[in-house]
């Protein structure tokens, strides 16, 4: 009998992948720079920057 392709298997697989890259990204520092360009996108939307 033939597995279906999509098992909660490769969701736990997929779910702990994006725990270690955001992890990764965090310990690179990018979540300061994902916050500042999230402000000036922001600010330039309402008109201020």
């Amino acid at each position: 009998m033939n597995r279906p392709p999509h098992t909660p298997r490769m969701g736990i697989c997929l779910a702990v992948l994006g725990l270690l890259m955001i992890g990764f990204g965090i310990s690179r520092g990018e979540m300061s720079v994902v916050l500042e360009k999230a402000i000036n996108i922001c600010l330039e939307c309402i008109g201020i920057g």
